[in-house]
């Protein structure tokens, strides 16, 4: 398995607009971040995990020619706002493009891109399969997924998990159940926003935690806003395998 983070910022993206700070104002390019999103390949298949608005210029950056499948966490429009540029693929394809969400997340997609589901199709509109998941293992391509169910304060989100990788944006409570699907993998990605408490995110610190607690191999941190700190210092209060992941950044395991 391939994978690359297309995709570290939280919802604003870093730099902020209108922000002075130092960490919207670095050069460094681990400091630029798109809104947060992964590419998967796996045994030949093309999976992206959320669609957010940056959804164009992450396929460009990183030349990927096909996608089989779309993955969406939940329903925010920093996941989902992309999601019209699947045309490409479709166009290159000759493919409905698989959606696979819970049922209320595909509801509000067809609600805020409506014109796709529309009786009266406009010409050139992205083509879609609905693929409703719930707390349970299913299969994309032959791939086997199973989904973890995070809060997002009080919404529900989906994580995931594909062989011994797990990745989870978006969360501030892991269930003990939820945990046991993570334990074992090898790498496990999970969100960190910033030094402080938030009411719908995990701290760095309760990041860190969470990393001790389901022990992987390896571990990175992504959602991350510019209240976190510039990447080269933070990355020097991180044991060795906790990293904080960066835009284009992509290993195989």
């Amino acid at each position: 398995m391939k994978v690359t983070f297309l995709g570290t910022g939280t919802s604003q993206g870093v730099p902020v607009i209108g922000c002075e700070c130092e960490v919207c104002r670095s050069l460094d390019f681990r400091d630029k971040r798109l809104r947060v999103s992964v590419h998967l390949e796996v045994n030949g298949k093309s999976f992206v995990i959320d669609s957010g608005p940056d959804f164009r210029q992450q396929m460009l950056r990183e030349r990927i020619k096909r996608v089989d499948a779309l993955l969406f966490t939940h329903e925010h429009k920093d996941h989902t706002a992309g999601m019209d540029d699947i045309r490409a693929f479709n166009f290159m394809q000759h493919t409905d493009m698989p959606l696979y969400a819970d049922p209320r997340v595909l509801r509000q997609l067809q609600q805020e891109f409506s014109y796709i589901f529309s009786n009266a199709t406009y010409p050139g509109v992205p083509r879609v399969q609905l693929c409703p998941i719930v707390n349970k293992p299913f299969e994309v391509e032959g791939i086997l997924v199973t989904p973890i169910m995070v809060m997002h304060h009080k919404l529900p989100v989906f994580g995931f998990r594909i062989g011994d990788f797990t990745y989870i944006t978006d969360a501030n409570h892991i269930s003990e159940e939820e945990r046991r699907k993570i334990r074992g993998s090898k790498v496990v990605v999970v969100n960190a926003l910033r030094k402080e408490p938030h009411i719908s995110h995990f701290s760095l610190s309760e990041a860190m935690e969470l990393i001790e607690d389901l022990a992987p191999e390896q571990a990175y941190f992504t959602h991350i806003s510019h209240l976190l700190g510039l990447h080269r210092e933070v990355e020097q209060e991180l044991p060795d395998h906790i990293r904080l992941a960066y835009d284009g950044l992509s290993f195989t395991l």
